[in-house]
């Protein structure tokens, strides 16, 4: 049997740069600090080149429901400030891409995420419960848009502070 595939494209506005949000989700080492909703651990396994390409990181994420993911990603294409590219492999394998564009007063984010469920869980539940696990990655990316926007806001109260 095939496993299940899932794509969601989410968008999120935010009052930022798009550097200033390349910044934040291009740093995955951070995701636990800012996005613990989702992100519970993150480990870096290859640094890859300058820029990112080819970097591996392994993660431990969780959505609403009581199931966790062991995934892993490498970077597949970097375009800073416009985005960046990642091929994923684990409990799902896919890819995924962020892009980010000024808009207005701020920047707009999309991001794509074409996936097949491969966990066992996932893979023999996602006949009856595809709707269930697609409402939880809108909750979890709900909680990344509340979360960024948060750290953007605390960045620039940061960078505010001048010393004297």
């Amino acid at each position: 049997m095939a496993a299940p595939r899932y794509h969601f494209v989410t968008h999120w506005h935010m009052p930022a740069t798009c550097e200033e949000v390349y910044d934040v989700l291009g740093d995955p080492m951070d995701l636990p600090r800012w996005w613990p909703d989702v992100y519970l651990n993150v480990r870096e396994v290859e640094p890859g080149e300058p820029g990112g390409v080819g970097r591996v990181i392994e993660l431990l994420t969780k959505g609403y429901l009581p199931y966790r993911l062991r995934w892993s990603f490498r970077v597949t294409e970097t375009d800073r400030p416009n985005g960046f590219a990642l091929e994923a492999w684990g409990d799902f394998t896919g890819s995924g891409r962020w892009t980010f564009s000024p808009d207005g007063d701020g920047c707009a984010i999309t991001y794509d995420w074409n996936i097949s469920a491969d966990k066992p869980l996932l893979r023999s539940l996602s006949f009856v419960l595809r709707p269930v696990f697609s409402w939880n990655h809108r909750w979890a990316m709900a909680r990344g848009e509340e979360s960024l926007r948060r750290e953007l806001a605390r960045r620039a109260s940061v960078n505010q502070i001048s010393p004297p």
